[in-house]
């Protein structure tokens, strides 16, 4: 295991080097001290610090690594360093694993309206969140961006980002399509993005699965989702209806929690800003079970098998039982059953298995007597060539009969048994 100080290059480049050198794991030693972390800072000469650890993300150019990555915080970091420069050996594990409180599992997704990768996944994840009912609460989150800390808001209190923010300059997002003068604008995401946490408030958040939102979402993808009709009053009404959420609670929502037109705060939106904050959240899709963040492609499989294992052993819900050996993992955990690919390590009846059994030994028994009989055959064969070959012939001219004694000598002992 190889430990390398943070900094210099990106994290996919560094464990890349690693890798190449021939570790066999990486430890990423951290140069910054958590800022709670009141010991480190007073320690560290200029008192610089950070509120979160750094998330380690792929930069989308590492897939050929294939070991495993830590970070170790500067204070742990730095006791290990001070034992190996005493040329000493340190031992240390790798280890990953879900924290497991109890038989009730917490996922959060945090993602925008607009992209593309959590839009696909919400799409097949719909009924894996309903099979799961209420052994799993679901909490969806808007990423958005803080127009104050970015400037976005002037010293005159004017909206220096213009269409990529609402609430004059507050509340912001990326434009999707790099166009500020046309399509789908920051500020429309914004709109969506409090829409949706509306939605969830309402139908999703008493119990943590809220199909109606999940429905939503996906009915917006189908009819709404294009410049021309993200921001279409008609088109959301429709997706309202066809998900069975009624748009004058959500309407009225969003007006209660400070709406997105007028210079001030939205309840909503900094909730949403604060939890960015505490998770570290700076990778879109992000994915937390258990509190946990996530790392890899946001599949129906990789979630479904992480909330599984999130569970206290012994208390996992019947649908994780019935998909873990299951080839279709995806597919079993949609539908509810493992069907169409059979099972990767399936378990057999003792019956089956006992009825297999005899059925092998009867094959295998069959197969051997034939042999034993053929083997036998030949041998009588070949013992009757020898003795017509090579027993000596006596003259029966003198009792005028034509038998051979070899050959009937050969005859009567053809049913003798030779071992």
């Amino acid at each position: 295991i190889l430990m390398v100080d943070r900094g210099g290059c990106t994290f996919v480049q560094k464990v890349r080097n690693a890798q190449r050198s021939g570790a066999a794991g990486v430890v990423i030693a951290d140069n910054t001290c958590l800022c709670k972390d009141a010991d480190c800072v007073s320690a560290n000469k200029d008192g610089s610090c950070q509120t979160a650890e750094p998330i380690m993300a792929d930069d989308g150019s590492g897939t050929d690594i294939t070991i495993p990555t830590f970070l170790m915080y500067k204070r742990d970091a730095d006791a290990a360093k001070k034992v190996m420069k005493e040329d000493t050996i340190v031992q240390i594990e790798m280890a990953w694993s879900l924290p497991s409180p109890d038989d009730r599992v917490e996922y959060d997704l945090w993602t925008v309206p607009t992209e593309a990768v959590s839009r696909a996944f919400l799409k097949e994840f719909v009924n894996v969140a309903s099979h799961l009912g209420d052994r799993a609460y679901f909490t969806p989150h808007m990423f958005i961006y803080d127009g104050m800390k970015s400037g976005c808001q002037g010293r005159d209190g004017n909206n220096m980002c213009y269409s990529l923010c609402t609430n004059n300059g507050r509340y912001c997002a990326t434009d999707p399509d790099n166009n500020l003068d046309k399509g789908i604008s920051g500020a429309d995401v914004v709109n969506e993005s409090l829409r949706r946490i509306c939605i969830w408030k309402h139908y999703g958040e008493a119990d943590g699965i809220g199909i109606e939102w999940w429905d939503y979402v996906n009915q917006f993808g189908i009819r709404c989702d294009s410049p021309d009709f993200f921001t279409n009053d008609d088109c959301i009404r429709d997706a309202y209806k066809h998900a069975k959420v009624d748009d004058r609670v959500i309407d009225q929502c969003i007006r209660d929690s400070g709406g997105t037109e007028k210079d001030s705060s939205n309840t909503f939106l900094d909730t949403e800003l604060d939890a960015q904050v505490q998770r570290g959240v700076v990778i879109l899709p992000t994915a937390f079970v258990n509190t946990a963040a996530l790392r890899g492609a946001l599949t129906v499989s990789n979630i479904f098998a992480a909330i599984c294992a999130g569970y206290l052993t012994g208390t996992e819900p019947d649908i994780c039982n019935t998909c873990e050996t299951c080839a279709d993992k995806s597919g079993c955990a949609q539908t509810g059953k493992c069907e169409g690919g059979g099972s990767s390590g399936s378990k057999v009846s003792f019956k089956t298995y006992i009825f297999s059994l005899v059925m092998v030994a009867g094959v295998l028994g069959g197969l051997g007597f034939l042999y034993y009989r053929r083997s036998q055959e030949e041998m009588r064969e070949q013992v009757r060539g020898i003795l017509a070959e090579y027993m000596p012939l006596e003259d029966q001219e003198g009792d005028g009969s034509d038998i051979n004694p070899a050959m009937e000598f050969a005859r009567k002992n053809m049913n003798t048994q030779i071992s």
